[in-house]
């Protein structure tokens, strides 16, 4: 085992990854004979068969998928630890993804980050949005550094700094409904009137549901600017953000129907990141300052 190379248990996850040693060999970019070398020079190290290669397409044995399992484990691993040294060793990351969830308050959540690299010049921020189980699903599949959105505080994976709560409110515009609206209406008013929702971006969707009535005609959309133009227009009803109607709630263009039977919802927006990898730097930083100066209380 102390001759164990990084290099062959690549070539061996491949191998299990893509079926063959040819099409191995194409996805890590160098020549069949080498990757079917270096997986030979595992299997003699360990002392293990780790493929039958007695069908058209080579197989895990027995034995080769439970290491396999352990052996992703280990290139993981070492992958971060190498991006953690390249890290430490220029000082900065060269560029840190965030994603924006749905319920973000974005002026400020914008504002925090505009303040922040605005110190950094050599750390780019990559900045995408993503709606509903999108922002901890790319912080799970390793494609964000950090996420602000709405997290399960009892998942043993992740970390979250609460920063504000949102509150969204069910609201219609003047005219859409047939009859008065208060805080009486119930779901069975409202099914036979379209809803508006936002768009899941996740790739593998959760069972979630957020006040959706089952049986009501839907429309969707993938962010709340749309979501709030559609409701104004009388074409839709729906949940939006506070912070995002306080003018139209105030001057009547949008009435809220919140009661006892469509109530609103406030969530908690945290900034959140995976417990069991390393951080840069500047990763480091922001957490610190997001943790230390509380930077959207109130």
């Amino acid at each position: 085992m102390d001759g164990l190379k990084l290099h062959d248990l690549r070539c061996f996850d491949a191998v299990a990854a893509q079926g063959s040693f040819q099409a191995a060999a194409q996805a890590l970019h160098r020549t069949h004979p080498s990757v079917f070398a270096a997986v030979a020079r595992l299997e003699e190290q360990l002392g293990l068969r780790l493929l039958d290669r007695s069908g058209y397409r080579v197989s895990l044995t027995n034995e080769g998928r439970l290491f396999h399992a352990r052996a992703q484990l280990a290139i993981r691993e070492l992958e971060h630890l190498r991006t953690y040294a390249d890290q430490l060793a220029s000082g900065e990351e060269t560029m840190l993804r965030v994603v924006m969830g749905d319920v973000c308050p974005r002026p400020e959540i914008l504002g925090l980050l505009s303040r922040f690299f605005a110190g950094r010049p050599r750390t780019r921020l990559h900045l995408d949005y993503e709606t509903i189980g999108g922002p901890v699903e790319r912080l799970m599949d390793g494609e964000a550094d950090m996420v602000f959105h709405r997290a399960n505080p009892s998942d043993p994976h992740l970390e979250r700094i609460d920063l504000c709560q949102v509150a969204f409110v069910p609201v219609v515009a003047p005219g859409f409904l047939p009859f008065e609206a208060g805080a009486d209406i119930t779901p069975e008013a409202m099914r036979p009137f379209t809803q508006c929702v936002i768009r899941d971006t996740a790739r593998r969707p959760s069972s979630e549901n957020f006040f959706v009535l089952d049986g009501a005609h839907s429309c969707s959309v993938p962010d709340h600017m749309m979501k709030k133009e559609l409701i104004l227009h009388g074409l839709a009803w729906g949940h939006l953000p506070a912070w995002l109607i306080e003018e139209e709630l105030r001057d009547g263009r949008l009435i809220s129907i919140a009661g006892r039977h469509i109530p609103g919802r406030t969530e908690t927006v945290a900034a959140v990141r995976r417990r069991d990898k390393p951080h840069g730097p500047v990763a480091e930083a922001l957490w610190r300052h997001l943790r230390d100066s509380e930077a959207l209380a109130g």
